[in-house]
């Protein structure tokens, strides 16, 4: 962990080869009653979420008649982040966060009954649904990091990996269970039921967030009112290698490795001609892969930034084969992989920036991680889907493969070299024939 945020302290080193302590248990971080508390209420809230997503693209379309509509909705949830990320890291930095996690959950609780209270009475207009989008998107601009950087005080340092990995398993799990019961109960009683059940699940954390013990917290110093503060957290960022180039490669993998939906409607629909039967199988496999990445990654007791670029090529290696997949049964299983992957670049790259991060600092920090990561999809997504439409879905995903294992393959010798490695090559049998090793080690020898 860093130790200073002075303009003239060195630079940490990085995690490449220092392990965490190891933790057995895949579920430690649920001994600990306050965090209990938190993944169960977002297991609920999260299903509510996947169940408004679903039912909210559902609606416009069926609305307009638009899919160009469904994309204008998607932007107005995710522009927000982009646009004023870095400013909810300043919020979540200066106030106490579990206080500000009260107003976030019951801002979202609110934008979902509203939604359902307009659809239940038939006086719903896509513009409306529009106006909802956009505000859920300004509350989770302070939502996120704030979420983010909790973790760390309900379950202290030692634990941040476990209970990080832990979050995206309930978040993948709720995205296998939310699409399917919203699309059941729309489908018996309409999607204003579904909305309904969204604003009420927000209760769950609500709740939770009542029962905690705040002694059992573990606080961290908030950041008084002042100028400059912003400029600082970037400032920060830019003086510490073991968190900038993570963040670089997270934003790399989520601008143009993390258009899922874009390439295996495609390949579903133009490719393999299996329809929406076959891109839901797709979906579903995908969040298999995500969960199960979340879970490894929940049981492993590193957090070594060698595994984040090494998980990284593999995944974009495997993602420019997938595109050149000759027959479904091999695009199939390549998938769940894919999703594992993908999951371990996300969850390393997160547990490793928290705890490099300097407690104060840690909600900008984040905010700018969150900003990075899912603000490149209104970027990303348009450009891959002109390219698929262009030029063919199999030269889409392969592009987007192709700049993320280039991308990790730059951060992977940025990091070494801020760690002070050199890569070594022994061809000899029996020996690794590929490793880093500290270049003062290199010196001594060779004197």
């Amino acid at each position: 962990m860093s130790t200073g945020s002075g303009a003239d302290s060195a630079p940490a080193p990085t995690t490449l080869d220092k392990p965490e302590p190891r933790k057995s248990s895949m579920f430690s971080s649920l001994k600990i009653r306050n965090y209990r508390l938190f993944a169960t209420g977002a297991v609920v809230s999260n299903t509510g979420t996947w169940m408004a997503r679903i039912t909210q693209d559902w609606l416009v379309l069926s609305l307009t008649g638009s899919s160009a509509a469904v994309g204008v909705t998607t932007a107005m949830q995710f522009l927000p982040m982009l646009l004023f990320g870095l400013y909810g890291g300043v919020i979540a930095d200066r106030f106490a966060k579990r206080n500000l996690l009260f107003c976030t959950q019951g801002a979202m609780s609110v934008s979902g009954l509203f939604l359902a209270a307009l659809t239940l009475s038939g006086h719903v207009q896509v513009w409306h649904v529009y106006v909802a989008a956009f505000f859920t998107g300004l509350v989770t601009v302070v939502d996120n990091p704030t979420r983010q950087s909790f973790v760390s005080e309900m379950v202290g340092p030692d634990q941040v990996r476990n209970a990080v990995s832990l979050n995206s398993a309930n978040f993948q799990s709720a995205r296998l269970i939310g699409p399917a019961v919203a699309s059941g109960l729309t489908a018996a009683v309409g999607p204003g039921w579904a909305f309904l059940a969204n604003g009420l699940s927000f209760l769950a954390p609500l709740t939770g967030l009542l029962l905690m013990r705040p002694d059992e917290l573990h606080p961290t110093p908030r950041k008084p009112r002042g100028k400059g503060q912003l400029r600082e957290g970037l400032n920060y960022v830019s003086r510490h290698p073991e968190l900038i180039w993570p963040i670089v490669l997270v934003g790399f993998i989520g601008t143009f490795g993390f258009n899922f939906p874009i390439w295996m409607s495609a390949f579903a629909d133009d490719v393999f001609h299996g329809g929406v039967g076959m891109y839901g199988l797709f979906n579903t496999l995908m969040a298999l892969g995500s969960l199960a990445g979340a879970l490894l990654a929940a049981r492993r007791g590193t957090s070594r930034l060698r595994l984040l670029a090494g998980a990284a090529i593999a995944f974009g290696v495997l993602q420019i084969v997938a595109a050149l997949a000759p027959e479904l049964w091999m695009f199939v299983a390549l998938i769940v992989p894919i999703g594992i992957l993908g999951l371990t670049v996300n969850v390393t790259a997160n547990s490793s920036v928290q705890m490099a991060t300097d407690p104060e600092m840690r909600g900008r920090v984040m905010s700018l991680f969150m900003m990075v990561f899912v603000g490149g999809t209104p970027l990303g997504g348009p450009l891959f889907g002109w390219l698929a439409d262009a030029y063919g879905v199999r030269l889409s995903m392969a592009v987007g493969g192709l700049v993320c294992a280039l991308a990790a393959v730059g951060v992977g010798l940025m990091l070494a070299r801020a760690a002070n490695l050199r890569l070594k090559v022994d061809l000899r049998r029996g020996r690794q024939h590929l490793r880093f090793v500290p270049r003062e080690r290199e010196l001594t020898t060779a004197a």
